[in-house]
């Protein structure tokens, strides 16, 4: 009898020991919700975001019925650390902006429920003497709006409820350009008497302003907070880093997503409830969020190649007019997606001679790309994507790197300049040089992706620029064309170091702009020609491929009067069943269409453009561009293009 205990006993702890040793899982996954106002139950309230007490019971009682389990900030980080794993289906609530409501409305679910919850709170709103209004969003509301202090101190002490800061006084949209534009303070530089505020001047009042609010808390609550949840859901990795630096490693956002162990801490993804989020919206959401790996259904997209230099003028009120008729025909074209020019080319010649956002190098033609951006993803809804040159920036005359282009061999055998205008990639002056003209854009607003010009290329006689030839001795390569040539293997490598090199200084420059807008996309333009034959890729240094790889969108030039095509349709179709081949390639790759035959400078027919699209979305094209969009011209014509073009045209998608 002694034996068999002694063995029940060693199987016990040989069982625990197991336990104790096993891997975390790693498919922890964690949905956060935000909620604000939370009203009186059936409450007629003007506030779109607020939710009546009653719906929120329902949509607990919803995911408690469904599985989901409420879980606390303890118990994301015990998770990441490795201590305990995040239970199935787990849920994080949280409440935005400290209103009184959490307390008399929320706490009490919150007990019923046995669940816990974080709440955000701005100081300088608490600060606020009894009786006093508080300045919130683009009016005043009594201080009595928000919650005491002994009512935060009774939910901490609770246990459930945890404290995150909101902010002291950063909750608000300021001036960030000059046409007037308010975005959130967290995350623009200020526009004050007729300057930007520099980027030094705004780390000082990030990191200020949230030292004196978790200063303030610790103060008042005994504990400082260890969560920053960002007012608007606007962040950056900057801020990120100052957050963290200041104890609070967990920052919290509203992007668009579930969160994994992928996710970084510093940028929890929530999703936002409002006013009328239905149960069977929520449980649509959640489906979502528990089918796709990131939790974002993969959706397809019409884009609008927009030139700025159509909107430009030199007169300001022309140009605001012309703003806003490029926003009415956004709107009505149907697009997800905009591909705006964040730099000026009147030449037509793609060298970017001046830019249209504040910068170190180049002159700035017109502070636009602010404005534009901003109002097209605030007032028409679009994902705007930043047009930008990688190599092809024609420097000032006064500055020395303006010389550092790239070369190819010519006729004569001596180096020479062949089609755009290029600094050479091969210069690491040069490449800091377009590293600070990226950081500059990535400073100027908030925009959602990259596009990177059909400037990154490199022809098979290019670049036998000097910096080039001493990057080909450092790899062991001939330092010159004609040796190059005598040499397959060697030609080969250097063919494959070209790709390489564009891929990678696409993707730093990425990770540059990246510091200031942490979600970004990528997109790169590729000739058709490497898609149809795959041997021309020495010709452009661009790999389709590794382009499928690297980016998130490849915006292939489907133009077939570009190309000379004899038969265009039938070379778009080839085209499509290139692509097709490539497995999951539909789901990356952008068809870009041309609304003008640059040789004949005519328009393209808008019903050919029409029929295209239509025939490219049968076949099951997912992405669909066309360039150039000329609102003045009305080309492709509206009336008779956004039937085949909206994205509203095709709602089973």
């Amino acid at each position: 009898m002694k034996t068999k205990q002694w063995f029940l006993l060693m199987c016990l702890a040989l069982c625990s020991l197991l336990a104790l040793a096993a891997p975390v899982r790693a498919d922890s996954r964690l949905i956060i919700l935000c909620y604000h106002e939370v009203g009186q139950p059936d409450a007629r309230s003007d506030d779109p975001f607020a939710v009546d007490a009653r719906s929120l019971v329902r949509q607990m009682e919803w995911m408690r019925g469904q599985g989901y389990q409420f879980v606390s900030v303890e118990d994301v980080l015990a998770d990441r650390a490795g201590k305990k794993p995040l239970p199935d289906k787990a849920v994080l609530l949280t409440f935005d902006d400290g209103y009184r409501s959490v307390y008399t409305q929320v706490y009490p679910v919150l007990r019923s429920f046995h669940a816990p919850a974080l709440i955000a709170l701005v100081g300088s709103w608490l600060e606020a003497a009894d009786g006093e209004q508080v300045r919130y969003g683009d009016g005043l509301v009594p201080r009595s709006t928000f919650l005491s202090w002994a009512q935060i101190r009774e939910m901490q002490a609770s246990g459930l409820v945890e404290v995150a800061s909101h902010s002291y006084a950063e909750h608000f949209g300021q001036l960030a350009n000059p046409q007037g534009n308010s975005e959130p303070a967290l995350t623009s530089l200020a526009w004050k008497a007729g300057s930007y505020e520099t980027p030094e001047a705004y780390q000082a009042r990030i990191r200020a302003d949230l030292l004196r609010n978790s200063t303030l808390l610790k103060a008042r609550l005994g504990r400082a907070p260890r969560v920053m949840v960002w007012p608007y859901g606007s962040y950056t990795r900057e801020t990120a880093a100052i957050a963290g630096e200041l104890g609070m490693p967990l920052t919290m956002s509203l992007d668009e997503g579930i969160n994994t162990r992928q996710t970084p801490l510093a940028g929890l993804r929530r999703l936002l409830l409002d006013a009328n989020m239905s149960l069977a919206d929520l449980a649509w959401q959640f489906q979502q969020l528990e089918t796709w790996p990131d939790g974002i259904r993969p959706e397809p997209s019409r884009i609008m190649h927009v030139d700025l230099d159509y909107i430009y003028d030199p007169d300001p009120a022309r140009q605001e007019a012309n703003l806003g008729r490029l926003l009415e025909r956004v709107k009505a074209m149907g697009a997800s997606t905009v591909y705006l020019q964040a730099f000026a080319n009147p030449e037509g010649d793609g060298v970017a001679r001046s830019l249209y956002f504040p910068n170190r190098h180049l002159p700035m033609r017109a502070d636009l790309f602010n404005r534009a951006a901003w109002q097209l993803r605030t007032r028409v809804g679009v994902r705007v994507y930043a047009w930008m040159p990688l190599l092809a920036f024609d420097l000032p005359r006064d500055n020395p790197l303006r010389q550092q282009r790239v070369l190819a061999l010519g006729r004569q055998g001596l180096p020479e300049q062949q089609g755009y205008i290029r600094l050479t990639p091969y210069s690491a002056e040069a490449r800091q040089t377009i590293r600070e003209i990226y950081q500059d854009l990535a400073r100027s607003v908030q925009f959602d992706g990259l596009l990177f010009h059909d400037d990154a290329t490199l022809s098979d006689v290019e670049d036998v620029s000097g910096p080039a030839m001493t990057a080909n001795r450092a790899m062991g390569l001939p330092d010159s064309l004609p040796a190059l040539r005598q040499d397959e293997a060697a030609l080969q490598r250097w063919n494959d170091s070209k790709i390489k090199l564009l891929d990678d200084f696409t993707l730093e420059l990425a990770q540059v702009v990246r510091t200031w807008q942490p979600t970004l996309k990528t997109a790169r333009n590729l000739y058709a020609g490497v898609v149809m034959n795959p041997a021309t890729e020495s010709w452009f240094a661009q790999s389709y491929v590794t382009a499928l790889q690297h980016y998130d969108r490849v915006a292939i030039m489907a133009m077939p009067y570009m190309e000379n095509a004899a038969q265009p349709r039938q070379w778009l179709r080839q085209l499509f069943d290139k692509v097709k081949a490539v497995p999951g390639a539909l789901d990356r790759t952008v068809f870009e269409l041309q609304a003008r035959d640059w040789r004949s400078g005519k328009p393209i027919p808008t019903r050919e453009m029409a029929e295209v699209v239509e025939e490219l979305h049968t076949l099951g094209a997912r992405h669909i561009a066309y360039y150039p969009d000329d609102l003045f011209q009305d080309q492709p014509r509206l009336a008779d293009f956004k039937a085949a073009f909206s994205m509203r045209s095709h709602p089973e998608q």
